[in-house]
């Protein structure tokens, strides 16, 4: 096949023809190497190298530096690419200040990031609302500076954003209990530049490409770790995996006109939530995860009125999800199984079989439906 033919997420990207960005788990990530080089050698890197988690080295020029006796900080301003990401632009600051040995790396919540005040979120209340995949990034970068320059690794990371507070009123932190600022977020450390035409187009051609090449089984991720889930699970090669995104419409009316013999559907347990809800476009922008629509479903499992009662009063869909897990209520299970008969339903009778996985944020498998 040639290499214009090649399909999967990759060839997905390409052929949307925008600019991808870097996300603020990656900025964040190259501030802290710049600060801390600074502070164990006295000069700061410009441009700054780091490495992500697929492996690609981008550099990042400084937009900011301060070294005093105690601390160095770095900043860098977001480029979201060709996404209209609220956070273009914005300057992602870190200080790094050393600490005693043994202490390890502790992250702290500069002016313009959140703290997390409630739970259902992947980070513990009071925690600054740094997320695990950027938190691990930084400490990789921390543990390879001090590597180079003799450093302890021993660190405090105090992440700031320029006017964060107020950028995120136009998030979901304030309604998440993330107050104060934003959350500095990725899985990948790359925006994925959001274009309704050109990634439906490019999931047409995904299909197309899938079919020439005989894949009878393929897979609609709604990213980068629902696709190596099912990777893992079935061994599906590059060009029989779908990048869905929030189009999980886009995905199901295609196939509908051009069968496979199998779709899988992968992703979050919260944005399949919505799926299973009758939602077709997942984006949070356009649909939201329905607590009340999960208390229902809790209560198919046998979830009691005072559980059901919780779940449509939790803060997010990972929270409905962990009460019902520590009641033996297979919420997972049942989420799965409404999205997979949703997605039958806008298949119309098509000669194509379905099955849904759930994961969280870690790519752990929380829900699954049986094949239909």
């Amino acid at each position: 096949m040639s290499s214009e033919a090649k399909g999967g997420r990759s060839a997905q990207l390409k052929h949307t023809g925008l600019r991808p960005g870097w996300t603020t788990g990656a900025c964040a990530t190259a501030a802290t190497t710049a600060a801390y080089t600074a502070l164990l050698t006295g000069e700061f890197p410009d441009p700054v190298t780091i490495t992500l988690p697929k492996g690609q080295t981008p550099s990042f020029a400084l937009a900011a530096e301060e070294l005093t006796g105690a601390s160095a900080m770095a900043g860098i301003v977001k480029d979201a690419g060709d996404d209209p990401d609220v956070t273009h632009g914005a300057l992602v600051r870190v200080t790094v200040r050393q600490l005693p040995a043994g202490a390890g790396v502790v992250f702290r919540a500069g002016p313009g990031v959140g703290t997390v005040t409630r739970p259902g979120l992947p980070l513990p209340v009071g925690e600054p609302a740094v997320n695990p995949v950027p938190r691990q990034m930084m400490r990789d970068h921390v543990a390879r500076v001090a590597r180079r320059y003799g450093g302890t690794g021993d660190v405090e990371l105090t992440v700031s954003v320029d006017h964060g507070e107020e950028i995120a009123r136009s998030t979901w932190n304030p309604r998440l209990g993330i107050l104060g600022g934003l959350s500095i977020l990725g899985t990948t450390g790359i925006v994925v530049p959001y274009s309704c035409s050109a990634w439906i187009d490019s999931i047409r051609r995904g299909v197309d490409v899938a079919r020439a090449a005989g894949r009878t089984h393929v897979a609609g991720c709604t990213g980068s770790t629902s696709e190596k889930t099912v990777v893992a699970e079935y061994g599906l090669p590059e060009d029989a995996l779908l990048d869905m995104g929030d189009f999980a419409g886009a995905v199901l009316k295609y196939v509908r006109r051009h069968p496979v013999g199998r779709l899988t559907i992968c992703g979050g347990f919260a944005k399949l939530s919505k799926l299973a809800a009758g939602h077709l476009d997942l984006h949070s922008a356009r649909s939201q995860v329905d607590k009340g629509f999960l208390a229902g479903l809790a209560r198919r499992g046998g979830a009691d009125d005072a559980l059901a009662a919780e779940v449509a009063d939790a803060n997010t869909g990972l929270a409905a999800l962990q009460l019902c897990g520590a009641a033996g209520v297979p919420l997972g299970d049942l989420v799965a199984t409404t999205a997979r008969d949703e997605a039958l339903a806008v298949l119309r009778g098509a000669p194509v079989a379905v099955d849904v996985i759930c994961i969280d944020r870690a790519g752990t498998i929380v829900g699954r439906s049986t094949v239909a």
